[in-house]
């Protein structure tokens, strides 16, 4: 009976003895997880230049519709502009300057919009990479017209109204579809000084510095 007792001391005390031998050696510890950068948010904020081109027909105003008819032609430019964004509203201004071939042709009398520049307000709303945007402010053309041999060139100040759409490719690369009313005002004088309305459709590509 005491041998049975001595050899379970026996062996409590050396389970007791490996335990606390376990317990000292050192653990294996498990690798940290390695370290992935959050992708970056994209921002419309940022100074931004480009280019754009398109189309545009219209008609002189009043009674100058009559004596030169419609016109109508493409459009090649450039755009400059600043966009802020605050959450998913984006505030933002632009201008832009166009060599313009919009012209018409009605009995010998002519019409020929031979620029046409703009600097306008936007607001829009993005998500993500794509921008749906309103536009407007200032307007302003330089018009040629010959009418029963008299000649006039104007510039003629007005307003544009519109809108469109941008999405961006990459952080600095974007392309835009938009359309703008422009409604030059009527010089005073002969009818080959009045003013001009037109539909303008434009596409164009941006860079954001």
């Amino acid at each position: 009976m005491n041998a049975k007792i001595s050899i379970a001391a026996a062996l409590s005390v050396f389970a007791l003895g490996s335990a606390a031998v376990a317990a000292d050696l050192p653990r294996r510890s498990v690798a940290p997880a390695p370290y992935v950068a959050p992708a970056p948010v994209f921002t419309w904020t940022g100074l931004y230049a480009g280019v754009n081109a398109g189309y545009a027909w219209g008609k002189p105003k009043g009674a100058a519709d009559a004596a030169f008819g419609s016109i109508d032609g493409a459009q090649v430019g450039g755009t400059v502009g600043y966009n802020h964004q605050m959450g998913q509203i984006v505030l933002g201004v632009e201008a832009d300057d166009a060599w313009s071939n919009a012209r018409g042709n009605k009995a010998g009398a002519t019409s020929k919009t031979t620029n046409v520049a703009t600097a306008r307000g936007r607001i829009g709303y993005a998500v993500d990479r794509v921008l749906l945007f309103g536009t407007g402010g200032y307007a302003g053309g330089s018009i040629d017209r010959t009418l029963a041999g008299v000649s006039a060139n104007d510039w003629h100040n007005g307003y544009a109204l519109g809108g469109g759409m941008e999405y961006a490719f990459t952080s600095n690369v974007s392309a835009k579809a938009e359309y703008l009313y422009t409604d030059l005002a009527s010089k005073t004088g002969a009818a080959s000084r009045a003013g001009a309305t037109a539909n303008n459709v434009r596409m164009g590509v941006n860079y954001k510095f």
